[in-house]
């Protein structure tokens, strides 16, 4: 039977994060938050990685964006006039993590993104394709995974590095007569931010019952710069003229159930929240962003057989809010911003190198691959 006085601490501790004030968000769509799924407790149904083992995951993350809202208000008006923003947004993260210890981890992880944007009465669309913002972290345990099989704690310190191009531009013929011009992409499909960030991340797990278990995963970057030095737009009003460096930050949560017919086999239910904040937790607020967040109901599975693990998820938008940027408020204003219905990921990940027979299969877990790496987020207009 499920002890109800760890499951009012579980909820009070969720409530207690989501209602700490955060800084600036890269959401979804134009707010297209850029971080892929994070499900689960150790790694796969083996367990804890051992000292001197490696997890190599590729995920995939897709959604395409294209209802445009103002606050949480959405703008029915653009689709019916034909002049929504729909940005299309593919991208792919490699991670390696490798285990130290025990409880100690180092993680890279660098995405690569395939994006497209076109409002619906352009005769031109826009594209960018290339490697993003780079992140470079280390992980640790709270507890001995040697003695905490069913339930523990992780945090990440890390660092973003600008690797990612932010300043792409098109070759397009916006056919009015004066022949292809070059136009800079909207920072929504931009590769890179064009800054440093600081990564604070979290994993949690707690196996419950004969064999489920509940997760809650959460990252935030935090950029202490203020903007990129791209210039946007030369006539635009002074803190709107350059593209902004946002943080980002994406909480997950959820029950992982094992389908006993189908060893391996589970299916995956929970919230999340994804998004980029009006203000930054360090630094300035200038320059031109489209803050907001999305909130999503997400149901997947996840399959793990010997040393690999698949895992597809879908989210359903149930929130969607385009806040107010500072200069939005300095010049009393209120932009929108696209988003996207539905969420769309997917990862495989297999493990190598280390003890093939050891420790951690002596600490089977029904959870699954964690991971806390995110690539560039940004918002479309």
């Amino acid at each position: 039977m499920v002890n109800r006085t760890r499951i009012r601490y579980v909820l009070l501790a969720l409530v207690v994060v989501f209602l700490v004030p955060r800084g600036n968000l890269y959401g979804q769509g134009c707010i297209v938050a850029r971080s892929s799924s994070s499900i689960g407790g150790p790694e796969t149904e083996g367990g804890y990685l051992s000292p001197g083992e490696f997890d190599f995951s590729i995920g995939l993350r897709h959604q395409f964006s294209f209802r445009h809202f103002v606050g949480d208000v959405e703008q029915k008006q653009r689709i019916q006039l034909g002049n929504q923003v729909m940005n299309k947004i593919n991208l792919l993260n490699f991670n390696l993590d490798y285990q130290i210890s025990h409880r100690f981890s180092v993680q890279i992880a660098a995405p690569l993104l395939l994006a497209s944007r076109r409002s619906n009465n352009s005769p031109y669309t826009t594209t960018a394709q290339g490697v993003g913002d780079v992140i470079v972290s280390a992980q640790g345990w709270v507890w001995d995974p040697r003695e905490n099989s069913k339930g523990n704690v992780a945090f990440a310190l890390g660092a973003m590095l600008p690797s990612g191009r932010d300043n792409v531009m098109n070759t397009v013929d916006k056919l009015d007569g004066k022949g292809p011009v070059n136009v800079l992409d909207d920072y929504s499909i931009q590769p890179g931010s064009g800054g440093y960030g600081m990564l604070f991340g979290w994993q949690a797990f707690k196996n419950f019952g004969s064999s489920a278990q509940a997760y809650f995963n959460g990252s935030y970057i935090a950029t202490p710069q203020n903007t990129n030095g791209v210039v946007r737009s030369t006539t635009a009003k002074p803190l709107l003229r350059q593209v902004s460096i946002s943080d980002q930050y994406l909480l997950e949560a959820g029950v992982a159930a094992p389908l006993r017919k189908v060893r391996g086999l589970s299916i995956t239910a929970g919230p999340r929240w994804e998004g980029v904040p009006a203000k930054d937790l360090i630094g300035g607020n200038d320059g031109f962003r489209r803050p907001g967040y999305a909130v999503s109901l997400e149901a997947g599975f996840q399959y793990a057989h010997g040393r690999q693990l698949f895992t597809g998820t879908v989210g359903k938008a149930i929130l969607r809010d385009r806040t107010r940027s500072y200069p939005d408020r300095a010049y009393g204003a209120h932009g929108d911003a696209a988003f996207a219905d539905y969420l769309w990921l997917a990862s495989y990940s297999v493990r190598f190198g280390g003890r093939q027979h050891g420790a951690h299969h002596d600490m089977q877990d029904p959870g699954a691959k964690s991971g806390l790496s995110n690539g560039s987020v940004h918002a479309a207009n």
